[in-house]
């Protein structure tokens, strides 16, 4: 706690002043008696940890420019049958390669759909994608991480071993592998992607996990005979909850650009269903690469701002974690 506020008032003075000034003030106007002390006791106001977590947030300029873009990304998913027009899906081929004009804003591809349709639209598939595969590897991790940083030994090294064996092949090298053997679609990309995500984060809630359990709140528990299940998910559990956040959100910046890189080679999202990966394979013809910046650029763009986004936001939420942060 701050030291009090200590504060002068001398028999001829009437406003409080610094002990310096006081002191001066003592030796020369001769008062007959030493100033008076009188304390301020200015306890600063109370805070809870989610208030100040809010503040810190909230100070984060980056964080707060890119939830702001990744609220719009959002609402533009949300919204897609009433922002967007037209049906994504339907062919005009009289107005195929058409450049952005009134009834078309971002213009139209090679077969007249519409292109700000599948834009809006094709932000549901990457962003749902990427949502749920990341939810998927977060439940994975957790439930590994957990048992295994908190039970240890055998436990701990079989899980480990596993994960490193994984954690020793190319992530994307094996999704590609995978998805190249299942079907092509939206939701065999969400199980891929969450199955082979999750060796990462549960080496991060081991590691939090192999530093809590030594904790005095942990020990405690376990001499008064509180059930391991409860020790793991009531009492530790809710403290490593902070750096998983952060890595999640910065995973779902991942999950996107995997889906997008699945989707240009071929092995995503098909036709006529429309992402943001599916979108950027018309630029690898020339012609359309310099001629029609419109056919690929919104896509391209749309990609940058979600990944630079949630990049954002997950170093602001890292940042409003910490409590040295310099935010406040």
């Amino acid at each position: 706690m701050p030291s009090p506020t200590r504060a002068f008032i001398t028999s001829t003075d009437s406003w409080p002043m610094t002990t310096e000034q006081a002191e001066q003030n003592y030796l020369t106007k001769g008062a007959p008696t030493p100033p008076r002390l009188v304390y301020s006791m200015q306890q600063p106001p109370f805070r809870s940890p989610r208030y100040r977590f809010w503040r810190r947030l909230r100070r984060h300029k980056l964080g707060m420019l890119g939830l702001a873009t990744l609220t719009l990304l959002v609402l533009a998913a949300i919204l897609a049958p009433i922002i967007s027009g037209h049906d994504p899906a339907a062919i005009d081929l009289r107005m195929k390669n058409t450049p952005p004009s009134g009834d078309h804003i971002l213009g139209t591809d090679a077969i007249g759909r519409d292109v700000w349709a599948r834009l809006v639209y094709g932000a549901q598939v990457s962003l749902s994608v990427g949502l749920v595969a990341v939810t998927i590897y977060t439940t994975i991790a957790l439930l590994l991480g957990s048992i295994a940083g908190y039970l240890g030994g055998a436990v701990d090294n079989v899980i480990m071993r596993i994960t490193d064996i994984i954690m020793c092949f190319p992530t994307f090298l094996l999704i590609i592998t995978v998805a190249a053997v299942l079907p092509p679609d939206t939701y065999t990309i969400m199980i891929i992607i969450g199955v082979f995500g999750w060796p990462g984060m549960t080496r991060l809630v081991r590691g939090q996990f192999l530093s809590l359990r030594g904790q005095d709140f942990v020990v405690a528990a376990v001499a008064i005979g509180v059930p391991t299940h409860r020790i793991i998910f009531r009492h530790i559990l809710p403290n490593v909850i902070g750096p998983v956040v952060v890595a999640a959100t910065l995973g779902l910046a991942g999950a996107i650009m995997t889906e997008s890189s699945l989707s240009f080679l071929g092995l995503g999202v098909q036709q006529p269903a429309s992402s943001w990966g599916q979108t950027l394979t018309t630029a690898m013809q020339l012609p359309i690469l310099e001629g029609m910046p419109w056919r690929w650029l919104p896509s391209a763009a749309a990609i940058a701002f979600a990944v630079l986004s949630i990049n954002f936001v997950g170093d602001a939420l890292r940042d409003a974690f910490d409590p040295s942060s310099k935010l406040g």
